[in-house]
């Protein structure tokens, strides 16, 4: 099959993966045409949805060699106000070399590019490589980074993860994680007429985030930045209608760096609450995660705490050098650097330890957009990349 045989087939899985609306926890039609088109090439040799709605594409090389997992969700977030579209986000359309709709960039099209790849790779050599190709089409990302993951990689155990988030084709060996932390401050409640003989919690919150404020997070040299930011505060009762609030919420967003750990990250902020504490024998407080349930299309509940660690391996790695080789050898010139936001990696390599890389096309900054949408080009160049990248690591 020539090449633009295979470009138009990239083009026309993203435009069905496009055009069915897959919100999270509402995937089932992108999930179905994703194992359609599997079926259809009749080189998968196993495909199968597992209980969260993940969908799992498997090929088998005939010789022994390493399982590579090509990873990319498909889900996506919502469109907000469909007047603000100029054109239909759930009707993909090639326009100025652009293929818009909601998922393009993120990350439909890059679920596209490796899954043509597979199956080019597959027809391509007769499945004469050593090892296996998987393909995972993942539920639930927007939500939680690497949860729905999870049952992935316990089924296949990947050596090798590609995760296709966007990269602008550049190979990506790490990034920062994420955690939501709750600070919780509890009072008593009372008339607002007579607030001596209550406990305000908001007063106390007040305090709590003066403290934290104090907290300097740590910073690597890759990777930048651990930030701790607070995004919220809610107190109970909420309007008052004059009621001494008795609780406080403030939400945090903080940005994780290798090698921190959900204990490391709480400490600081609970050692700020014990001194106010003893200062203070009112102040009553809890520092926690904050906790994620979802339903999944297929019914499942979902759940976890929302700590998503970091990674990065190096470029001087005997396995990224070898596949920035290979792409090299392939007419393109990838930068090894590290992503901006959280990955499915947070899975695969920070809590796994797998070894893990991120190859997508589009920019980052074109996610979650108003006519979101990716260069054509860039969707059939990164799927000759991934097959690249398939050549490096099984042959």
């Amino acid at each position: 099959m020539i090449s633009e045989k295979w470009d138009e087939k990239v083009i026309e899985l993203a435009k069905s993966l496009i055009n069915c609306q897959s919100y999270s926890g509402h995937e089932d039609k992108a999930a179905e045409a994703l194992k359609a088109y599997m079926k259809e090439t009749g080189v998968f040799d196993e495909i199968e949805t597992d209980c969260y709605g993940n969908v799992i594409g498997h090929i088998k090389g005939k010789n022994h060699g390493s399982k590579v997992l090509f990873d990319g969700h498909i889900d996506t977030v919502p469109v907000g106000n469909l007047k603000d579209w100029k054109h239909d986000p759930f009707h993909a359309v090639v326009e100025d070399g652009k293929l818009y709709g909601r998922g393009a960039a993120d990350m439909k099209g890059a679920v596209a590019a490796f899954t043509v790849a597979a199956h080019r790779y597959a027809v391509e050599n007769g499945k004469n490589f050593a090892g296996d190709v998987y393909v995972a089409g993942v539920v639930h990302e927007e939500c939680f980074e690497g949860v729905a993951a999870r049952k992935i990689s316990e089924k296949v155990k990947p050596d090798y993860v590609v995760i296709g988030e966007a990269s602008e084709m550049n190979l990506k060996v790490g990034q920062r994680g994420r955690a939501e932390i709750v600070v919780e401050t509890f009072g008593v409640p009372a008339h607002s007429a007579n607030p001596e003989k209550g406990v305000n919690a908001v007063y106390k919150m007040c305090e709590a985030i003066q403290a934290i404020r104090e907290i300097e997070p740590p910073v690597q040299d890759k990777l930048g930045k651990g930030i701790l930011e607070l995004t919220d505060v809610k107190s109970s009762p909420y309007p008052g209608a004059s009621v001494v609030p008795e609780y406080c919420r403030a939400t945090y967003d903080r940005r994780l760096l290798v090698g921190e750990t959900k204990e490391s990250v709480l400490q600081p902020i609970i050692e700020k609450m014990e001194e106010l504490k003893k200062k203070d024998p009112q102040f009553s407080y809890k520092v926690s995660y904050a906790v994620g349930k979802e339903e999944c299309y297929t019914g499942e509940k979902i759940q976890g705490e929302r700590f998503f660690p970091g990674w990065l391996f190096g470029a001087e790695e005997e396995w990224v050098a070898k596949i920035k080789s290979e792409l090299e050898k392939e007419g393109f010139s990838p930068e090894v650097t590290t992503y901006n936001f959280c990955t499915n990696g947070s899975h695969y390599a920070g809590e796994a330890g797998i070894r893990t890389i991120g190859m997508g096309p589009a920019r980052e900054n074109l996610a979650h957009t108003i006519d979101e949408y990716a260069e054509v080009e860039d969707l059939t160049n990164v799927s000759r990349c991934y097959v690249g990248i398939m050549k490096a690591l099984l042959g």
